[in-house]
C-alpha cells in the first residue's frame, strides 16, 4: 500500500525542516511527498530544493501563489498513492503515523486519528470506532474538541474515493476544510477512528486558523451558502447536525463587526438558505430573524 502526503508550502522558512525531518523519518517505507510551492517570496524554495536533493521520496511542484485550496488540489491531481494524507507545512508527524494507518486500514474511505497543539500538548480523546461517513458526522461534528473537527490533516483518505465524489478543495476562500469535510462525510461509506495521536499541529500567530478579518467573514457566508444549497438536495439523511454547523458558519461572520463590514456582508447572504439551516434550533431562528432586520440586533441577541 503507498501513501501520498501532500504538504502545500508558502511562506514557512522557520517550520519547513521540522514538517520534513517529520516525513523523512517515517517507519513505513511506501509513500511519497508531494511538496507544493504556492509562491513563497522568503526562503521555502531553497529549503525544499536542499531536501529535494537528498529525500528520494520527496518532489516539489512549483505554482503561482493561489492560496491552500489549490495547493492541495495541485498535490492531489500529482497523487499516485493508494491513500491520501494531508500535512501543513507548519506541523509535523509521528514516526509511526504510515506504518500505524498501513496495519489499520481495510481499505475504508477513511481514517481518523488524534492530534495534539503544540502549545499546550493537550490532545483530543478518540475512541476506536467503524462507522459509516454520515453517522461519524452526526456524532462528532459539533463536539467541543481540542483541535477543530473539520480539520483535513487529521484524517487519511483512500484517494479513489476523492476522485469518484470529485472531492477537491473550493478555491479561493478561507476555512476550505469547513466546506470539504461535510462533503467528504456525507460520501464515505466506511470510516475507522484510530485513537493514536499522530499529527502535532503548531499554533503560531499569523496563520489562517488563528487570524479573522473581512476575506475570512466572506468565506465563511460562502460555504454556508454553498453547502446549505447541498444538503437541502440531499433526501433520507438526517441534516440536523450539518444545518446547525451551517447555522454557524453565518453567525461567525457578523459576530464582530464594524457598519460598512455589516454593509459589505449582508447582500452577500443567499437568505433563503440560511433561513433553511436556522430552523433546527428556535434561538437560530430568532438569530436568522434579528440578521435580517439588523446585525446590532442579531449581536444583541448573541450576546444575551
Amino acid at each position: 500500500m503507498k501513501f501520498s502526503i501532500i504538504v502545500p508550502v508558502y511562506n514557512v522558512e522557520a517550520y519547513l525542516d521540522d514538517c520534513l525531518t517529520s516525513l523523512q523519518s517515517q517507519e513505513y517505507t511506501d509513500f511519497e511527498v508531494i511538496c507544493v510551492n504556492d509562491g513563497s517570496t522568503d526562503g521555502s524554495r531553497e529549503i525544499l530544493s536542499e531536501w529535494e536533493s537528498r529525500f528520494p521520496q520527496m518532489k516539489v511542484i512549483d505554482r503561482e501563489n493561489g492560496g491552500l485550496s489549490a495547493a492541495r488540489n495541485t498535490g492531489l491531481a500529482a497523487a499516485t498513492g493508494d491513500y491520501v494524507v494531508f500535512v501543513d507545512s507548519d506541523d509535523w508527524v509521528e514516526s509511526s503515523m504510515l506504518s500505524r494507518l498501513a496495519e489499520e486500514t481495510r481499505d475504508e474511505d477513511m481514517l481518523c486519528y488524534a492530534c495534539r497543539k503544540s502549545n499546550s500538548g493537550t490532545t483530543d480523546t478518540l475512541l476506536p470506532e467503524r462507522t459509516d461517513g454520515w453517522s461519524y458526522y452526526n456524532r462528532h461534528a459539533l463536539e467541543h474538541r481540542e483541535v477543530a473537527f473539520v480539520c483535513v490533516w487529521q484524517r487519511c483518505y483512500r484517494r479513489q474515493f476523492l476522485i469518484d465524489n470529485s472531492l477537491y478543495f473550493r478555491e479561493g476562500i478561507l476555512h476550505e476544510d469547513n466546506e470539504f469535510t461535510p462533503r467528504a462525510c456525507l460520501y464515505a461509506k466506511s470510516i475507522k477512528v484510530i485513537p493514536n495521536v499522530l499529527y502535532n499541529y503548531r499554533v503560531r500567530p499569523g496563520s489562517i486558523m488563528t487570524t479573522r478579518g473581512l476575506r475570512s467573514k466572506e468565506s465563511m457566508i460562502t460555504i454556508g451558502n454553498e453547502l446549505s444549497e447541498l444538503f437541502s438536495n440531499e433526501n433520507g439523511i438526517d441534516k440536523t447536525i450539518v444545518y446547525q454547523a451551517l447555522t454557524q458558519c453565518y453567525q461567525m461572520a457578523f459576530v464582530n463587526n464594524t457598519h460598512e463590514e455589516d454593509q459589505y456582508l449582508l447582500p452577500l447572504v443567499n437568505w433563503q438558505c440560511y433561513r433553511r439551516v436556522s430552523r433546527t434550533k428556535t434561538r437560530h431562528r430568532l438569530q436568522y430573524l434579528a440578521l435580517r432586520i439588523s446585525p446590532t440586533l442579531f449581536r444583541f441577541i448573541n450576546q444575551r
